[in-house]
């Protein structure tokens, strides 16, 4: 964050599409940061209170408004952590984050266009996906901030420092073993196709109530939590285990109200499945591939988390 000492004075305003426009790519780095779109909106309206908060001339000694509202949005986003990890420890049930239904409004990144350094850093497509948040939920808060804003928003770590008050290298080393922890934990890259496909049979395995598809196409160590967040009903503790995530998928099918739809929709910009009843989605599915075998399973029945999907 850059401010001039003397701000000269036939400078123009600042520009306000100039500075709106950035509302956007602060919205996609609050959401990847805090895993809620409801709390990275309320992040990205502080940020905005703040810089109109402050008078004329020290909006005129911004060098770089862009990268002040980077700042700002950084630091209410870290505080914001700090306080969600305590109130998730209340939280009925597992927590998982706000599922999207659409992914293009949301993967605005740096508008320089900076190339990524390193080669392997996670594009803004892949930061997106459900399976990419919930590794982010293992993060400390500083993790977390060093870890997006370097490696997905592609911020060098000195920007990095100013937002997370520690030094470049600190921040070099909490970047370090978030990125750690996302390579021990994401299976090899599954090609969309393949993903949509496994997904696609796995819908027709379900309401055929074949049992016998189902486990074939479930990863005998699989995983499936649901958050329900004590406002739906929903299954608990996770289901361990191939077999079992199958034989409870029967269940549910068998269990179906018969005015309840299944379609595949996109989840995070990755395929997925919702549940539909009486022209409301109730459920949302996403899924983690590897190979042609579903890894994790994530059920969303919270309604406060699928207020975007019923609006949309």
């Amino acid at each position: 964050m850059t401010i001039r000492s003397e701000p000269e004075q036939d400078r123009p305003d600042p520009d306000l599409d100039a500075i709106m426009s950035e509302r956007r790519r602060l919205t996609g780095l609050a959401y990847r940061l805090l895993g809620s779109l409801a709390e990275a909106e309320d992040a990205v309206q502080e940020t905005y209170a703040r810089w109109y908060a402050m008078s004329r001339q020290q909006q005129e000694a911004v060098e770089v408004p862009g990268a002040w509202l980077t700042t700002v949005a950084g630091r209410i986003c870290l505080n914001v952590l700090g306080s969600a990890r305590a109130r998730r420890e209340t939280y009925v049930g597992d927590w998982i984050p706000e599922p999207l239904p659409e992914r293009a409004e949301w993967i605005g990144g740096r508008p320089d266009g900076a190339a990524a350094d390193p080669a392997d850093r996670v594009t803004l497509d892949e930061s997106l996906s459900l399976a990419f948040l919930v590794v982010l939920e293992s993060m400390t808060p500083a993790e977390r901030v060093a870890f997006i804003l370097h490696d997905v928003f592609r911020h060098p770590f000195a920007e990095v420092a100013e937002i997370v008050g520690r030094t470049p290298a600190a921040c070099r080393q909490l970047a370090s073993s978030a990125r750690r922890r996302v390579r021990a934990s994401q299976p090899s890259a599954t090609p969309p196709a393949r993903h949509a496909a496994v997904v696609r049979d796995f819908r027709r395995a379900w309401e055929a109530k074949d049992i016998d598809a189902l486990i074939r196409l479930v990863d005998p160590d699989a995983t499936a939590v649901a958050d329900g967040g004590g406002l739906a009903t929903t299954f608990s503790p996770p289901i361990q285990g191939g077999e079992r995530i199958a034989r409870a998928w029967l269940e549910l099918a068998r269990r179906r109200p018969d005015d309840m739809t299944f379609a595949e929709r996109l989840v995070n910009g990755q395929p997925g499945l919702v549940a539909q009843q009486d022209g409301a989605i109730v459920t949302v599915f996403a899924f983690q591939i590897a190979g042609d075998r579903i890894r994790r399973i994530w059920v969303v029945r919270n309604p406060e988390k699928l207020r975007r999907w019923t609006a949309g």
